[in-house]
């Protein structure tokens, strides 16, 4: 069994097959190739979808909440509304959340107030006891000020893609890294991943998009989260047992599955 901790179900790009995608990851011809999917929200409307979602399903399938930081704009963040969402026992998580200037690099109004959105979901992952979950593009220095500011939060920073000293502050303030099919063909990461305790570690496929080799050019899918896992393996060279089996205990302690 593997957790995908981290894919987007609820994008146009699963609309044809969704429920088929779903159903061959929950209830495989193969028990050992179950793979457990965390949905996570970009937005209001996004969130409401990813919890109506999960809720279709007993087990296995769950939500998180948030406005990403592209969205911050087009959507005000609402803690009211939020907390509301929050009470379905499917919604595990608070996330994603964080920095990324990569469309608004120049425009320091949109800046403060992504880092103004980041505080108030900082402020209700500790209000509601769930774990977070970072979205981070290149501004490792400065989400790490804001956090450090922000104690008592649990959390993971997605699709790891930093150098290995922030990745240390990070696991030294208790986060997980989590990392994605990027792994398979780009070596950049493999410091940082020998260096991290695999019990400080998860994998996910941030679906549909950053498939892994070989179906680079297709659609990412949850099964996909295999081929993290075993490159995570080669890696660090130990098992694919042994990854896969902490790396979903790592999940569920995390995110209280």
């Amino acid at each position: 069994m593997l957790i995908d901790t981290h894919c987007h179900l609820d994008f146009k790009e699963f609309d044809i097959d969704r429920d088929k995608i779903i159903g061959q990851c929950l209830n495989p011809s193969n028990s050992s190739e179950q793979v457990w999917i965390i949905n996570v929200g970009v937005d209001c409307e996004s969130s409401k979808k990813v919890i109506e979602l999960a809720e279709k399903y007993d087990k296995g399938l769950y939500a998180t909440i948030a406005i990403h930081p592209h969205n911050v704009e087009k959507d005000t963040f609402n803690a009211n509304k939020l907390k509301e969402m929050a009470k379905s026992k499917k919604v595990v998580g608070v996330g994603e959340t964080g920095l990324d200037y990569l469309f608004c690099e120049n425009d320091e109004n949109i800046h403060k107030l992504q880092e103004k959105v980041f505080i108030q979901h900082l402020e209700l992952a500790k209000d509601l006891e769930k774990p977070i979950i970072f979205h981070n593009r290149k501004l490792f220095p400065e989400m790490l000020e804001i956090v450090k500011e922000h104690p008592g939060i649990r959390g993971v920073v997605h699709c790891y893609m930093g150098r290995w000293s922030y990745a240390k502050e990070y696991l030294d303030l208790g986060f997980y890294l989590s990392f994605t099919g990027l792994i398979t063909y780009a070596r950049d990461y493999d410091k940082v991943i020998k260096n991290t305790p695999l019990e400080r570690i998860l994998i996910e496929t941030d679906a549909p998009e950053l498939t892994p080799d070989p179906y680079r050019g297709k659609r990412n899918e949850p099964k996909y989260v295999e081929l993290v896992a075993k490159k995570i393996a080669e890696i660090k060279e130990i098992s694919f047992e042994k990854v896969a089996s902490q790396t979903t205990k790592n999940a569920k302690k995390l995110f209280n599955l």
